[in-house]
């Protein structure tokens, strides 16, 4: 399968995900109903933006331009993939990544998100049987060449242990964090607010902590992040925020809230779901600094940095920790 084969396939790919056939309308539906946090609106966002981002022809030709990647490797090899399952489809760019290299790959789903990538592999293979021959699926990975695995700060760990000996990336737990100046315009804040609740603040690109100056005026904010009321709605999403609620108050810390989300003053980076920390700042230019050299940081957005309402809408070459998975790939052999 050479390269211009694959980059047809996915564009092709692309064009069935934007589709209504039936087929594939259950499939997002059953993906729905086994992960309550996969609602249909968030489905359909990831998908969007893989299939405009990702699967288009002159977009993928560029990237792998850009890396000379090779019409047929003559020394493929088998990557074993470990995805995530917080957010729909959150491993497709892992999977893509060894497609398009012309490497094989044996993936082990999450158990959160395993419907929606089984069935757009399962309509590959049905396009082009010779599919079959690069994918697989499988419960345990043994005797993969390389590692990519993605997973929480436990899991990375187990990760290191088992597959040191194996040309590997492992990532771990991140999160994305909003630094603002208090001259944001209305459209900016609506932008944040999807930055923020997108996904249910649950994706390692939502941003869970904001830096503000002193004297900061939180309420056109707060008002901005009503757009997201709907979310009480969702029992689980409810249930979250009650609870912060709850501990907040009988721990008597001075909160924030319009309702919906809650707003608290924290030195941590990663919040719960329902809720954002904030911490003032001084030196904007000397944070900046600081936050970029934080490996617990995935995004900072904001002025100067990335723009409002971009942060989970990656591009082809927007590699999560900040390591390129292309080059990666391309050094295990497939020159």
């Amino acid at each position: 399968m050479n390269l211009l084969k694959r980059i047809i396939l996915l564009e092709k790919l692309g064009k069935y995900l934007l589709s209504t056939e039936e087929c594939w309308l259950n499939v997002k539906e059953k993906a729905e109903r086994e992960n309550a946090w996969f609602t249909n609106i968030f489905v359909e966002t990831a998908i969007n933006n893989i299939a405009t981002c990702f699967l288009d022809e002159n977009l993928l030709k560029k990237w792998t331009n850009s890396y000379q990647i090779v019409d047929i490797s003559s020394t493929p090899m088998n990557i074993g993939v470990v995805m995530a399952g917080n957010i729909p489809l959150v491993g497709f760019h892992d999977f893509l990544c060894v497609f398009i290299s012309g490497h094989r790959q044996t993936i082990k789903t999450s158990s959160k998100d395993s419907t929606l990538i089984k069935h757009i592999v399962a309509k590959l293979k049905e396009w082009d049987a010779e599919v079959s021959d690069f994918v697989s699926f499988a419960e345990s990975l043994k005797g993969c060449d390389a590692y990519i695995a993605t997973g929480s700060n436990n899991s990375g760990r187990y990760f290191e242990y088992y597959f040191a000996k194996y040309p590997h990336i492992i990532r771990k737990n991140r999160t994305s964090v909003a630094v603002l100046d208090g001259n944001e315009r209305e459209k900016d804040l609506a932008k944040l607010s999807d930055d923020i609740q997108m996904y249910f603040g649950l994706g390692c690109r939502n941003v869970t902590k904001l830096y503000v100056p002193k004297n900061y005026d939180f309420v056109p904010l707060l008002d901005a992040l009503k757009k997201y009321e709907f979310y009480f709605e969702f029992h689980k999403y409810k249930n979250n925020y009650d609870y912060q609620l709850a501990i907040l108050m009988m721990g008597r810390k001075f909160y924030m809230t319009n309702g919906s989300i809650i707003l608290s003053e924290d030195k941590s980076i990663f919040s719960p779901v329902s809720q954002v920390n904030y911490e003032f700042y001084e030196h904007k230019d000397l944070l900046g600094e600081e936050l970029s050299e934080n490996e617990a940081i995935q995004c900072i957005v904001g002025k100067g940095f990335i723009n409002f309402g971009e942060a989970q809408k990656p591009t082809l070459f927007d590699y999560a920790d900040g390591i390129d998975t292309m080059q990666f790939l391309k050094g295990l052999g497939n020159k």
